[in-house]
């Protein structure tokens, strides 16, 4: 058998461009237009004329974000999650599946989105399955299309493509992690890894992994909102106002490759977890809330629209999520709260997107701010974690015990929601054996 070679698809963009990194700029110019000009129509459409600028994420710029803790939280409470938006407590665990709906209901319509009532189905295809090599574990590997059925608008085709191995060894079905991976174009140096692979890590621990391309059914733009799966619902027109961004379509194409692993009779469809960093860190979120099979998350440096507070005055920013070159992951709703409204307005905020993952457990990753930078807000996805830790305890299961920020290489690792600050940069690899500790827990029982 020969090592397995993780070979990565190009990302179809409407006309089936290349991956950006291998685009020309006439190309980018083109997409960075036409994302625009779509921002532009949906604050035509919601009224406002002109949004705040955000912080630049260069620390010499003069407008650079705030990395000063002193007065990043101009805040003084946050939403709770456990009080019924008429002010009324909730009492017993029907309170809290009443309550969770409403929650759901305020990110549905100011911040990620409404799912579409009607979704077109999805037929999984194994293009290719070998026996490979990982490292020196022997697994079988597939590479998988999903066809989405476009007969309701054949002028748009979506597919998603996946890739999977779980241990050739295996007798019995076996848990998987699945992480919301990333296309390297071949002009981009992919980073090295000094020790095992993740995906080696996985197969030596007896698990399958499997690596989803989100790009491949939604472009990650503005430009791309009338093609991939949002385009093929709504048959090529803009969104309306509520309507799902790209990081709700991500988390629906999560949920379809969980409906294939409950086909393979190699995977436990019922121990599947969700692993993302960054943005795919927010979609990871977002895929846990929307999808109550993945049995627990892993959400990396996710920041800004993931596990950081809205409200806080650090880093990235509201701003930066609602401008041309972001807005796409959100509802257009979100659009307004960078321009007549405030963070202050929402009516929800991190913390209670992560309570809705409870009781299942989460634990959240992030790099030092000394090495990955100060734009991701470490401290305000640890107040995140803080902030969901009562509806953990509500149902039974452990948040954090502590609300003093740990720091570096200081694993709050205890709960069923934990938290750990690693000493690299924008990367989950550190975390990854701490990932694997965490899950043992729940998927090898």
């Amino acid at each position: 058998m020969k090592k397995a070679a993780l070979l990565l698809f190009a990302i179809p963009f409407l006309v089936n461009l290349e991956t950006y990194g291998q685009m020309s700029q006439e190309a980018r110019d083109s997409i960075s237009k036409l994302s625009q000009a779509d921002h532009q129509l949906m604050m035509e459409k919601l009224g406002i004329e002109s949004l705040r600028p955000g912080p630049s994420g260069n620390p010499s710029a003069p407008n650079a974000a705030n990395k000063n803790e002193s007065i990043a939280t101009p805040y003084t409470s946050l939403p709770d999650p456990l009080i019924f938006d008429n002010g009324k407590p909730v009492k017993s665990e029907k309170d809290w599946k009443k309550r969770r709906e409403e929650i759901k209901e305020h990110f549905a319509t100011e911040v990620y989105g409404r799912m579409p009532k009607k979704i077109p189905g999805v037929d999984w295809e194994i293009i290719e399955e070998k026996d490979s090599l990982f490292g020196e574990i022997p697994a079988r590997f597939k590479k998988l299309i999903g066809h989405v059925d476009n007969s309701s608008y054949p002028e748009i085709q979506v597919d998603i493509e996946m890739m999977m191995a779980t241990p050739l060894e295996a007798v019995n079905p076996v848990p998987l992690i699945m992480q919301f991976s990333w296309v390297w174009p071949a002009s981009m140096q992919r980073p090295k890894p000094t020790g095992p692979t993740w995906q080696e890590k996985m197969l030596a621990e007896g698990w399958g992994f499997a690596m989803l391309i989100p790009t491949s059914f939604q472009a990650d733009n503005g430009a791309g909102l009338r093609a991939g799966i949002i385009g093929l619902v709504n048959k090529g027109q803009p969104r309306k106002l509520d309507d799902w961004g790209t990081l709700r379509a991500w988390g629906w194409g999560a949920s379809r490759a969980l409906d294939y692993f409950e086909t393979d009779p190699t995977v436990d469809a019922k121990k599947v977890g969700i692993e993302g960093l960054s943005r795919y860190g927010k979609a990871a979120l977002v895929a846990m809330v929307d999808e109550s099979r993945f049995a627990i998350g892993m959400i990396s440096s996710s920041g800004a629209g993931g596990t950081k507070i809205y409200r806080r005055v650090y880093g990235e920013q509201v701003e930066n999520l609602a401008s041309s070159g972001e807005y796409h992951w959100f509802t257009p709703n979100f659009i307004k709260y960078a321009g007549p409204l405030t963070p202050m307005d929402l009516p929800t905020d991190a913390h209670e997107m992560l309570a809705l993952c409870a009781p299942r457990p989460v634990f959240i990753s992030s790099g030092d701010p000394e090495v990955e930078g100060h734009w991701i807000d470490a401290v305000g996805m640890f107040k995140t974690t803080v902030a969901a830790s009562p509806v953990y305890e509500f149902l039974g299961k452990e948040g954090l015990k502590t609300d003093q920020y740990p720091g570096t290489n200081v694993g709050l690792l205890d709960g069923d929601l934990v938290f750990r600050q690693h000493d690299g940069g924008h990367t989950e690899g550190p975390n990854w054996d701490y990932f694997i500790e965490f899950a043992r827990k729940y998927l090898n029982y």
